[in-house]
């Protein structure tokens, strides 16, 4: 659980993270109801300014996983620090990656976007500077968080205008980079996957499309730092409602991938008094900068309803793509603790939640999706495939 001593860090401390995509030896086959997970976001292997990038990337080869997400300034300093250009340093990644037999998902993220006051022109160049080094990677998505800035603009048609517009920068060329939009929960605007939804139906380009993260739902219907329980007011029936309904309407096609990440309970609840807390800033902002742990990690206090999600996300709508990991944890910015040591915490989390997701696949491949009552037995009462 968190603790009101924790010191506080600075905002640039908190990002400096990593995705990973989950390991070889854990990829599901095709038949199967779960998902292959073999990805990270780079930055969940080590948040210490001297955690390079190139040595994440090796410590997850070396663990077995399939693929990386890669992040614009982890990718920057490494550039800088070998002296030459974004896109040489890109074309340095992709080779080691490569070399390695590592997948490059995503390049991340490309921030307050749709809907910025900034001129539309600026913000199309440097989406084309994004994409640019996408293409070098060989990058499959480029990801685009939902804006969270305050003044941004709500208009739907405004947004849907620009989304468009960055779509067909990434099919312009090829390789073709998709855009992977996902929902904050504490996005401005968009901060569901209902309105994620809307405005990918309304882009409607084949290279656009939706980023889940379990960590957006969790904290947008069932987790609430601020209180003692951890929980807003009913909240698993929200979370079971928001679920029910996400199977019933959401079209798999439109899934590009999914990251998993859990949450840590604050004890005492957040506060102004907490020394992590900051004017202004979105609280579910703050608990991601320090307290997104790597899912079920029950002993650094992880209580999030992850499973619960992961099994509507998955198996609720026959998803078969790639599942990332995406921490951001305050522990991985001390120096000691090294890649190879977050790469085997992303081990023992997937291995973990596989477990919990294996009955339900039994199911689903036994019966198809007549299961209902067997996740409503085993699982509690957040989700079901089948009405009742």
């Amino acid at each position: 659980m968190i603790r009101k001593t924790l010191p506080r860090s600075s905002h640039l401390q908190a990002l400096w993270w990593q995705k990973i995509i989950c390991p070889a030896e854990n990829r599901i086959r095709t038949h199967s109801a779960i998902a292959p997970c073999s990805i990270y976001r780079i930055l969940s292997l080590g948040q210490h300014p001297s955690h390079h990038l190139d040595h994440k990337i090796q410590a997850a080869a070396e663990a077995g996983y399939k693929g990386i997400e890669i992040v614009y300034f982890e990718l920057e300093a490494f550039s800088q620090a070998q002296h030459i250009s974004i896109l040489e340093g890109a074309e340095k990644i992709r080779l080691i990656c490569q070399k390695l037999n590592l997948d490059i998902l995503s390049l991340a993220p490309f921030e307050n976007y749709e809907g910025d006051r900034s001129p539309l022109s600026d913000r199309l160049q440097n989406a084309r500077h994004w994409i640019s080094v996408a293409r070098v990677l060989n990058a499959s998505y480029l990801q685009v968080p939902s804006n969270y800035k305050l003044d941004a603009i709500g208009d739907k048609d405004v947004v849907i205008s620009e989304l468009k517009q960055l779509a067909d920068i990434g099919s312009a060329e090829q390789p073709v980079v998709s855009i992977a939009y996902e929902y904050l929960s504490w996005g401005t605007h968009c901060s569901t996957w209902e309105v994620a939804l809307q405005y990918v139906n309304g882009v409607d380009r084949p290279n656009f499309g939706l980023c889940l993260d379990t960590f957006h739902e969790a904290t947008k219907l069932w987790a609430d730092p601020f209180a003692s329980s951890g929980r807003f007011p009913d909240s698993d029936r929200s979370l079971r409602e928001s679920l029910n309904r996400f199977v019933s309407t959401c079209p798999v096609e439109k899934i590009f991938f999914i990251q998993l990440s859990d949450g840590e309970r604050f004890d005492p609840p957040f506060s102004k008094g907490h020394p992590w807390y900051v004017q202004g800033e979105a609280p579910q902002f703050t608990w991601s900068k320090h307290a997104r742990l790597f899912p079920l990690e029950h002993d650094h206090g992880a209580y999030l309803p992850i499973t619960e999600i992961a099994e509507a996300w998955i198996h609720g709508v026959g998803f078969k793509g790639w599942v990332s990991m995406e921490i951001f944890d305050r522990r991985m910015r001390d120096r000691r603790t090294q890649p190879e040591t977050a790469a085997m915490r992303g081990l023992r989390s997937w291995r973990t939640l596989r477990r919990e997701l294996e009955p339900v696949s039994k199911c689903a491949t036994a019966i198809g999706n007549t299961c209902s009552k067997h996740l409503t037995k085993s699982k509690g009462p957040f989700y079901r495939n089948s009405p009742q």
